[in-house]
């Protein structure tokens, strides 16, 4: 099966060249406690039977210097293609956006609205400030990946995307819906958002164990969320290496859930989607 790994994270072994600068000032865990270069990144992917993966700014470790994923991208552009990280308050925003996608740069970005990496709270990623970042994700196709919870944000987002119905967003971790207490529920929940073509759901081990857990309940959430978004608005990701899993672990994880579905579906999920949101993929 042709796979795209949609969300991983790489973590060079040269600080001098690539020092730590995290976000609101603390590394990750994972980072400092199982961080994978992109050198261990290809041979992981290999041995898993994984084509290509879109590297995910690691900003809890690099913060908004993007260097790292977009020189392994460039390095290994048959592999990768980069997602990096910018402040959308800044008033550069928009130009600088507009240069971190040029000349092979980046293929899309990730905001953050809550936990250690959040520039400031509430509903900043929908204030005016923003305006001319997302007008600029717009005009260059380039998709965002949010990382959110549902819940008190989801009028944020459903702001958003209906200011911005053009701009393409990825709900990193699908925005950790609670399929462990009610799986029904949370589904039903996910599923309203699918009316808003922008939006697209990135599957990952979050999600997926929470899944494993519900058992045959599972297809409680599942069904309402690929009826309302369709297989090709789903893309898998590993998360690895903040999924304490190895990659082989991951990749069945995902397997054994989506085993069900048509495997036109699961060609969707696991490759089809992330090809179509970052172009270079499929080029590559």
């Amino acid at each position: 099966m042709d796979i795209v790994d949609a969300h991983c994270h790489i973590i060079s072994a040269d600080p001098a060249r690539y020092p730590q600068a995290p976000i609101g000032g603390k590394q990750s865990q994972w980072a400092a406690t199982r961080p994978v270069t992109a050198e261990s990144m290809i041979a992981r992917m290999d041995e898993t039977g994984i084509d290509q993966a879109v590297l995910v700014q690691a900003t809890t470790n690099y913060g908004y210097d993007n260097s790292y994923v977009l020189d392994t991208a460039r390095d290994h552009p048959h592999r990768f293609v980069a997602v990096g990280t910018v402040d959308p308050l800044r008033p550069d925003a928009a130009a600088s956006l507009k240069a971190a996608a040029g000349d092979g740069g980046l293929a899309g970005v990730r905001l953050f609205t809550s936990g250690s990496t959040v520039p400031t709270q509430g509903e900043w990623f929908v204030a005016p400030e923003t305006f001319p970042f997302w007008e600029q994700a717009a005009a260059l196709d380039l998709p965002v990946c949010l990382q959110m919870r549902l819940g008190p944000a989801t009028g944020q987002l459903v702001e958003l995307l209906e200011r911005f119905p053009h701009v393409k967003i990825l709900l990193d971790h699908i925005g950790y819906p609670d399929i462990a207490n009610s799986p029904a529920k949370a589904g039903q929940d996910v599923a309203a958002l699918g009316v808003h073509p922008g939006l697209h759901l990135k599957l990952t081990h979050r999600n997926l164990e929470r899944l494993h857990d519900a058992g045959q309940n599972a297809t409680d959430f599942l069904t309402p969320v690929l009826d309302a978004f369709g297989a090709g608005r789903i893309a898998w990701g590993s998360n690895l290496p903040a999924a304490e899993q190895s990659l082989p672990e991951l990749r069945t994880l995902a397997e054994e859930i989506l085993t069900d579905l048509p495997e036109t579906d699961q060609q969707e999920i696991f490759a089809g989607t992330a090809r179509r949101l970052y172009p270079r993929l499929t080029q590559a």
